[in-house]
């Protein structure tokens, strides 16, 4: 095995500089643990930005795995494969929504979405029916369709310019959104719950005039929920979770327990335009990355593993509210089940890495956020750990903060 030391100096020698790594490297995983090339154990509270739902090494993913890497990994998609259709028609059930596209990521799902709803709205509308309605502070992916949805500068500035037609409005400001709409509009895009934007929620208010608009204007309503759906919120869709149902809905990351895959499941009256010839994909859709979604699937039923979402979820929310409760740095506690946050009023990376140097993965997102997504199999046993480490990297964050306040104010030239 490679040292932690040979690992990174082939990355900074080979690879493009695209990432800005934490001083980790993973040799292996254990249900709620990883652990790195030393044999240092970590607890994961991210789980590969949300894709490990079912932790790491979960047998039942090992074994359908292995079984079907030996009869076969792909065919292409000129072939019917025996898992494609049964997967298809296992989302679709389960959604309420009639057909699905696979491809390998949610960045491609989303693309695929939006070529659906333009040629859509071409064949209702004519070629002017081509305008998306997409929400400021939003991440969709970073292929150029996707970043065109993005309303954040900083993931655009270097990419200019971007696909046209793309009109961006605050988040639940119905006004803003109403203004927006006319009948040049094809389609709405959002993110329920925001996940690089800091795990900000949609009211359901502003859903349901997203919905009413989208019908009004014959429009489709897209939801991503490629970091927020497939179990996060403690429902299979976090739209369930909402009460509000999309025409189309965009999925990917734990879909394939790793592997990757990613889909969109759209109404029939939408795709119905895409016919063979208009879109398509080489990887999507193969039996191995299908079977295994198959067997993710049966083992989130199985486990009643939505229901343990929804319980450590609300233990772990109640939790970060007594962080709150205690420091004055801790401002608020966003989201629900297993995609939750923790504002605060300082740069959270000091506290990444201290949590890092003490056995525990977080993100930070937005400068100031503490973002978690961990494995649905997380038990209140392992939030009380997590909240153990992080209930003292905070504290000593406040201190820093009030010692650099007071340094601040008695440097401070005074005012005559």
């Amino acid at each position: 095995m490679l040292t932690y030391e040979e690992i990174v100096a082939l990355e900074q020698k080979y690879l493009l500089n695209t990432y800005a790594r934490y001083p980790l490297a993973i040799a292996r995983g254990k249900g709620v643990y990883v652990y790195d090339v030393d044999g240092r154990r970590y607890l994961d509270f991210l789980s590969g930005l949300g894709v490990n739902a079912l932790g790491h090494a979960h047998p039942r993913i090992v074994k359908a795995i292995r079984d079907q890497a030996a009869k076969v990994i792909h065919v292409s998609n000129l072939y019917y494969n025996e898992y494609q259709g049964l997967l298809a028609e296992k989302l679709c059930t389960k959604s309420g929504l009639d057909r699905a596209f696979f491809s390998n990521s949610g960045t491609e799902a989303i693309e695929g979405a939006l070529k659906l709803v333009r040629a859509a709205g071409h064949a209702t509308g004519g070629p002017e029916k081509c305008i998306l309605i997409a929400l400021e502070n939003s991440f969709h992916g970073r292929t150029m369709g996707a970043l065109a949805l993005t309303g954040q500068a900083k993931y655009r500035q270097d990419f200019d310019p971007m696909l046209e037609g793309v009109r961006f409005v605050p988040r639940n400001d119905v006004e803003a959104l109403r203004n927006a709409m006319d009948d040049k509009v094809c389609g709405i895009v959002l993110e329920p719950i925001q996940g690089e934007g800091g795990i900000q929620e949609s009211s359901s208010e502003f859903l349901q005039a997203c919905r009413q608009l989208a019908d009004q204007h014959q429009a489709a309503l897209i939801f991503d929920e490629i970091q927020c759906g497939l179990g996060r919120t403690g429902q299979l869709f976090a739209f369930q979770h909402f009460g509000v149902v999309p025409d189309v809905v965009c999925i990917a990351k734990p879909i394939a327990g790793g592997l990757p895959l990613g889909a969109f499941l759209a109404k029939e009256r939408f795709a119905q335009h895409i016919t063979p010839g208009k879109h398509g994909t080489t990887f999507g859709g193969g039996p191995l990355t299908c079977r295994v979604a198959l067997e993710y699937l049966a083992i989130l039923e199985d486990e009643n593993l939505l229901e343990q979402v929804r319980r450590v979820g609300g233990y772990f929310s109640q939790k970060l509210r007594e962080l709150v409760d205690k420091f004055d740095i801790a401002v608020e506690v966003r989201g629900v089940g297993a995609i939750q946050a923790l504002q605060l009023t300082v740069p959270g990376k000091p506290v990444l890495e201290g949590a890092l140097a003490k056995g525990l993965l977080i993100n930070v997102t937005q400068d100031t956020v503490l973002r978690f997504l961990p494995p649905f199999l997380l038990q209140e046993k392992h939030v009380d750990r997590g909240m153990r480490i992080l209930r003292r990297l905070i504290a000593d964050a406040q201190k820093q903060e009030k010692a650099a306040a007071r340094v601040a104010k008695r440097t401070a030239p005074a005012v005559a």
